[in-house]
């Protein structure tokens, strides 16, 4: 296992997650980032719809329980999350399974109340008397409408009106009109009661269908969560046959030893020291395939043994091991929005104002002009008493008819939709991904993805499987080329290195002091005290080592072949060393993929181009860019960049860091190096190159479904509103009653939510194995 996704870097500016309770739509979300981005020290606020979480960045003099202090007096509820602080969480938890048990309660109510009311018109004698109807309607506003009203009240009070605030006002308006017909029979309208309780009934329906569609949504990620085990078995580091003391996770320490037996998951990070056993690290890499674990190797938290007892020896805890940090990652991306989302934000900060405004028009147009221009104006209007959601009226009241246009509008508007539209994808999207091994850091990098055109593949150790072997070792005048190349190579880790001190096992070490290495270049050092250099032809030169034609012409030879050239001298050239480094063996096949994703592939590689030449013919790469060096590989990026391209840079070591930086988007293997991994918009936990491939495929098939919510919404609320507001009445003398125009409303957040979790069975055709 990696440790690249263990070490948190040191900033001079902190992250903290907010858990936010009350969130009702995208014009909730506008103002709780407004709240976080106006306090002192915060330099960005991301806020999740969908997953109730604040990310915040800011610098480290802010106090989280502050800002969440903040939101709570905004009236959003919140508390900062902690992965010490359990209680808090539980608490969190349980305030959020309190509400939706009240909210199925609610549902409960408003369906019996709606069934009342349906009753009522069937004839009899008791539900259909006008009263009666009138008293569902106070008990449909009284007690499962209640919390709508109270919340849509807060919010326009604290300036910040919601979803709740235009349903309510709808609602009310509904009721109060009818109440006022009731009352006063000479003004000739007629009741609706049943809009009141119909709206309730729908609003509460589509609410608890999002609800447990967003429960699906977060299922890869609750699934990971619910691995972390809540105890271990603690044994004596002297004596590990001695009683095991179960105590719970949260209590080691990083030294502790532990007891780990067949069919029970691993605790916390650690290193087996006793006994050997198979681990299924499926919920880590989406690999099914057991993997041989013994005494030396690291195991990971929540990870399962299966087939022998270990001893091991605790190496993290808490919110060091790889699984929080996974889940870390993952909760992350999903906070981090789309730029495409940037619109619909944008618009959801005013939608709701936008909302009262054109319902207030709507009103004042009908009543003093559409209903004059339109003498036939009170046909088109529905009898609510004898109503369904579409109808003609037999008792035709212009007033009436403009409040219900008004009400229509109010209840139609659907800032739900704008606001779940990129998170639902991206929670859906991230949590396969995390499946499958594939850690995608957000929309951000969703939506680059989606316009890549280009693929540059590093090639040592990428292409590559990074464990070169020396083939040949050709030497002038000089039988300790080997022994010597062996003695520099002490000074550096290189995977060359690591190849040649392999074939020199056997020979006498030499000794050497006075290291150098020139990364792209070569290594040198004092051996045996005279100087001994060893890298390409520019390092021999750089160094003045003349290398003659023949060395050349046998370099060249051994390069067309595939085989790495590495010049060994001290105050001549004495000898060359070959290397070769095995292709992986699905490099071809990942290449020949993602050609049929119609992207350009490149390769990029400080290796001579002979070298690089061999490998890319065999696997069907046309383009190289070789004999970079690894502070020209950002610049060799930025030079396709700079001539339009869209790029995606596939690497793994620490010299590939700045390309990846570089890069539209960075794709690191999880067997790389820390800073590769920490600056890569994708990681690739299952170490496969054809996974390449499946992480391009699913951020275009996420991409795709924020860009069909999106679409949806806007679309919905363009044509929906208008049509609310009367505009196929001249024409076609229809309309929408409230009820009608709320159950739309449901729909429409029902609808975007269901079609992200097609996602998952889509993916399910496309990426299966």
């Amino acid at each position: 296992m990696s440790e690249a996704l263990l070490s948190p870097t040191l900033e001079s500016t902190e992250t903290v997650t907010i858990d936010i309770t009350g969130m009702k739509c995208a014009g909730c979300v506008r103002a709780v980032e407004k709240q976080l981005i106006q306090q002192p020290g915060v330099k960005s606020a991301t806020v999740n719809l969908v997953t109730e979480l604040a990310t915040v960045e800011c610098d480290r003099s802010v106090d989280p329980d502050h800002l969440a202090a903040t939101l709570t007096e905004a009236g959003f509820p919140s508390q900062p999350r902690t992965s010490e602080d359990s209680t808090r969480a539980e608490d969190l938890a349980e305030r959020r399974q309190l509400e939706q048990k009240q909210q199925t309660t609610n549902l409960a109510i408003a369906i019996l109340l709606l069934i009342f009311s349906t009753i009522g018109h069937l004839g009899i004698p008791l539900l259909s008397d006008v009263w009666v109807h009138c008293g569902l309607a106070i008990a449909a506003l009284s007690f499962p409408g209640r919390s709508m009203i109270v919340e849509g009240w807060q919010g326009l009070r604290r300036n910040v009106p919601n979803m709740n605030t235009l349903v309510s006002l709808g609602a009310l308006t509904a009721f109060t009109a009818s109440f006022i017909a009731l009352i006063v029979p000479q003004l000739g309208w007629e009741c609706f009661f049943d809009e009141p309780v119909m709206l309730v009934g729908f609003i509460l329906l589509g609410r608890t269908l999002e609800q447990r569609a967003r429960g699906q949504a977060a299922i890869a990620l609750q699934s990971l969560a619910a691995l972390q085990p809540k105890s271990a078995r603690l044994i004596g580091k002297q004596d590990t046959h001695q009683s095991a003391i179960e105590i719970p996770v949260a209590h080691l320490r990083p030294g502790d030893w532990l007891q780990v037996l067949p069919s029970e998951q691993i605790p916390v990070d650690g290193e087996i020291v006793k006994g050997e056993t198979t681990i299924d690290e499926s919920m880590l890499t989406g690999e099914s395939v057991p993997v041989q674990k013994q005494v030396g190797d690291f195991v990971t938290a929540g990870t399962m043994n299966q087939s022998g007892a270990i001893a091991l020896q605790v190496t993290r805890v808490g919110k060091e091991t790889t699984l929080a940090r996974i889940l870390e990652f993952v909760e992350t991306a999903q906070a981090r929005k789309a730029p495409i989302q940037k619109l619909a934000d944008t618009i959801a900060g005013y939608f709701t104002y936008g909302v009262m405004s054109i319902a207030l028009l709507t009103f004042l147009f009908w009543e003093f002009i559409g209903t004059k221009l339109w003498s036939n104006a009170g046909a088109w209007t529905i009898g609510m008493e004898h109503s369904h959601s579409m109808g003609m009226m037999s008792h035709p009241s212009p007033m009436l008819l403009s409040v219900k246009l008004a009400i229509a509008v109010l209840v139609i508007a659907c800032p739900c939709a704008l606001g779940l539209a990129t998170p639902t994808a991206i929670l859906v999207g991230s949590g396969i991904g995390a499946e499958r091994g594939l850690l995608i850091r957000g929309g951000d990098v969703l939506e680059r993805v989606h316009s890549l055109d280009t693929i540059v593949f590093d090639k040592t150790g990428t292409l590559t499987t990074g464990q070169p072997v020396v083939t040949d070792v050709i030497e002038f005048e000089n039988n300790q080329v080997l022994q010597i190349a062996a003695a520099v190579e002490r000074g550096t880790r290189h995977p060359l290195a690591a190849a040649i001190q392999q074939a020199a096992t056997d020979l006498p070490l030499l000794p050497a002091e006075d290291f150098y290495t020139l990364p792209g270049f070569g290594v040198s050092a004092t051996v045996d005290q005279q100087p001994a250099f060893l890298g390409t032809a520019q390092w021999m030169e750089k160094n003045q080592i003349e290398i003659s034609a023949s060395a050349i012409e046998q370099a060249n030879q051994l390069a067309a072949s595939g085989k790495t050239i590495v010049y060994v001298a001290t105050d001549k050239l004495i000898g060359i060393i070959a290397v070769s480094d095995a292709l992986r063996s699905d490099a071809k096949s990942t290449i020949q993929a993602l050609k049929k994703l119609n992207l350009k592939i490149l390769m990029l590689t400080g290796d001579r181009k002979e070298t690089a030449s061999a490998i890319a013919s065999e696997l069907g790469i046309t383009e190289i860019l070789a004999e970079i060096p690894p502070e020209e590989k950002a610049a060799a990026i930025a030079q396709l960049q700079a001539n339009q391209h869209q790029v995606a840079m596939v690497g793994d070591g620490i010299n590939d860091a700045p390309a990846l930086a570089q890069a539209d988007v960075g794709i690191a293997l999880q067997s790389g190096t820390e800073v590769a991994i920490e600056t890569a918009g994708i990681v690739l936990m299952r170490d496969r190159l054809t996974d390449v491939v499946e992480s391009i495929r699913l951020s275009r098939a996420t991409f795709t479904k924020i860009q069909q919510n999106l679409f949806w919404a806007f679309g919905y609320n363009l044509l929906g509103i208008p049509i609310a507001a009367g505009a196929l009445l001249p024409s076609f003398g229809l309309l929408l009653s409230p009820a009608a125009a709320g159950a739309l409303m449901a729909l429409s957040s029902v609808s975007v939510v269901t079609n992200s979790l097609l996602l998952r069975g889509f993916t399910k055709s496309s990426f299966s194995e």
